[in-house]
């Protein structure tokens, strides 16, 4: 498998956001990721999809689109599309028409900021998913980086600490999220976690105080989505845009909180008797599995089984665990930063039938 550094859910000026496609391409270069995924409310921008380089570098930038219900109070139930490839915003006032059409289209679909509170200082909605009685989504966004900030927005003096000290924000998906995927998981569905950016820099202020909200630059370094592709990308638009998408499909991924330390380089992988697979697959529980657990620098990490703790370590960098028992079979890490506990690395699970 080859990995790769997604960072997803950004704007552009086609809706909220700020900067253009080749700004955030080139930003993106410099940060060092190697795809960008950019999904505007409500608008599903044909043309931008390329390679971009810059000093002898390059980013895969590809174009979704972020689409809800706009006469809908309040506005809940974002959906991220990947992959469809064609304009379904005409679908967003019936959640279940739009999940048809996405997959008709043949693109993937994601549940956004599924728990988004409110911050009734600033007036701000709660812009979580309400309709759980879909089906035919490919996954959630598990972490969103501006819903945890909305999050700490409890007072106009908070809002002026967060906005000039971005580090101190991301902790860790919200507890309901993760009690949310694990829930499904544990109803036999395949949900897959990413994490997003939501990024948007807009310009904020707040009497004297004038910021940029976290820049493009910021979310770049901060919560990013890893996938492991079955081939290296090539440089072609088409074949690394199959093969992306293919990983997203299939939950090779893990979210990595690359701000603390790089995640580059996790590893969660099962061996069995004749077979060896890794995340968002399937081992039979015969003769025994034994799973793999690789950190690209010591941690405490600990390993679920069906959404409980069944193993945990600390101050090491891999471990392997050997189980004859079927379930749900995922990883969490976490880290010291800035004086705090923060999670660093949520993979997706393993299934062990």
């Amino acid at each position: 498998m080859h990995e790769y550094v997604v960072n997803l859910h950004m704007h552009t000026p086609y809706s909220d956001g700020t900067r253009s496609h080749t700004e955030i391409a080139q930003t993106a270069i410099r940060a060092g990721v190697d795809v960008v995924i950019i999904t505007d409310h409500n608008v599903w921008v044909n043309g931008p999809e390329n390679y971009y380089h810059e000093d002898g570098k390059g980013v895969l930038l590809l174009v979704g689109e972020e689409i809800h219900n706009q006469a809908r109070d309040p506005q809940k139930s974002h959906l991220l599309v990947f992959g469809a490839r064609c304009e379904l915003a005409h679908l967003g006032h019936n959640p279940q028409l739009l999940l048809d059409g996405v997959r008709e289209a043949g693109g993937l679909a994601f549940i956004a900021h599924p728990v988004d509170p409110p911050s009734e200082t600033f007036g701000e909605t709660d812009l979580s998913w309400d309709d759980w009685d879909v089906h035919g989504f490919t996954g959630l966004e598990l972490w969103n980086a501006m819903s945890e900030f909305k999050s700490l927005l409890t007072s106009k003096l908070a809002a002026v600490y967060y906005a000039f000290n971005p580090t101190a924000i991301a902790h860790a998906p919200f507890a309901a999220a993760l009690q949310k995927w694990d829930e499904l998981l544990n109803q036999g569905r395949r949900v897959v976690a990413i994490g997003g950016s939501d990024a948007h820099a807009l310009r904020g202020s707040l009497g004297p105080f004038k910021r940029t909200l976290f820049p493009y630059e910021f979310h770049f370094k901060a919560i990013n989505t890893h996938i492991q592709t079955s081939e290296p990308l090539s440089g072609d638009l088409e074949t690394d845009r199959r093969l992306v998408l293919e990983a997203f499909k299939k939950g090779r991924i893990f979210i990595g909180y690359d701000l603390p330390a790089p995640t580059r380089g996790f590893n969660f992988r099962a061996q069995g008797l004749n077979s060896k697979v890794t995340m968002g697959e399937e081992i039979s529980s015969k003769n025994g599995v034994t799973l793999q657990i690789r950190l690209p620098q010591r941690a405490e990490f600990r390993l679920l089984k069906n959404g409980e703790v069944i193993k945990s370590w600390n101050d090491r960098d891999g471990a392997a665990h050997i189980t004859t028992e079927t379930g749900v079979y995922r990883v969490e890490a976490y880290i010291e930063f800035r004086g705090k506990r923060r999670g660093w690395i949520f993979s997706n699970p393993i299934f062990v039938k």
